[in-house]
């Protein structure tokens, strides 16, 4: 059986002392906040459902200011204003639906290629041009044309029974759909290569700067669609 010593001891053991030192206080414990409980946020796919919750002003306050923070092209989050505890909360969250099958920087052959354009890419000039040359290429060697290591030829059919051949087009501006539905998908530079077989492959060649593009596209949609909402800040 415990004494009294010993029990008053064990009781010590979970005190918590606060202490001061040189005029700073410390625990002599680690503390934990209790926090306050949170709403489970809301996943939607689209900037639309983003618009129509905060129009219908379901759960907002009428003086909380809420900020929308564009987090990447694909991904853009609702916040609470800071709770007492410093702590947002997130009440809605969108990531955009974006088609997993393109494949930057690998050589495919040229029918899944043409299938990855077709399916995956806003059309415009360059798109189609590529979807002729791949589409029409003979199985033969790709040729190296020029001396500036970027130029290419390859022979493709222009005709029932004509063939010709043709410079590849390079570097090409596309724009595959790798963003929200709702705002104009930006276009960006891509070295476009063949290899025999045939092959082709796109390699990204902006460093990037398309999603700076379509961040600030995400940010613009927003701005006009919300223009009548009240207490909302969007950052990118």
């Amino acid at each position: 059986m415990l004494d009294r010593q010993a029990l008053e001891y064990l009781v010590n053991l979970g005190e918590v002392k606060i202490l001061d030192v040189d005029g700073k206080k410390f625990s002599s414990k680690e503390l934990y906040p209790v926090r306050d409980p949170k709403p489970s946020k809301l996943i939607v796919a689209t900037l639309t459902a983003l618009v129509d919750y905060l129009k219908s002003n379901v759960d907002k306050k009428s003086s909380e200011k809420l900020l929308i923070h564009v987090i990447s092209p694909d991904k853009v989050a609702l916040y609470s204003e800071l709770r007492e505890d410093k702590e947002r909360e997130i009440y809605m969250q969108c990531e955009a639906l974006t088609p997993n099958n393109i494949r930057y920087n690998n050589f495919m052959d040229t029918e899944s290629f043409n299938i990855m354009l077709q399916s995956s890419f806003v059309d415009n000039n360059d798109k189609t041009i590529l979807l002729k040359v791949t589409g029409n290429v003979k199985e033969e060697n790709v040729q190296q044309v020029g001396d500036d290591g970027v130029s290419q030829a390859v022979a493709i059919r222009t005709g029932v029974a004509s063939v010709a051949n043709v410079v590849v087009p390079n570097p090409v501006t596309l724009a595959p759909f790798r963003t929200f539905p709702e705002i104009k998908q930006p276009e960006s530079k891509f070295i476009f290569r063949m290899q025999s077989g045939p092959r082709a492959a796109l390699y990204e060649a902006d460093g990037g700067a398309w999603r700076n593009e379509a961040m600030n596209r995400i940010k613009e949609y927003l701005q006009d669609m919300l223009v009548d909402v009240e207490n909302i800040e969007i950052i990118s």
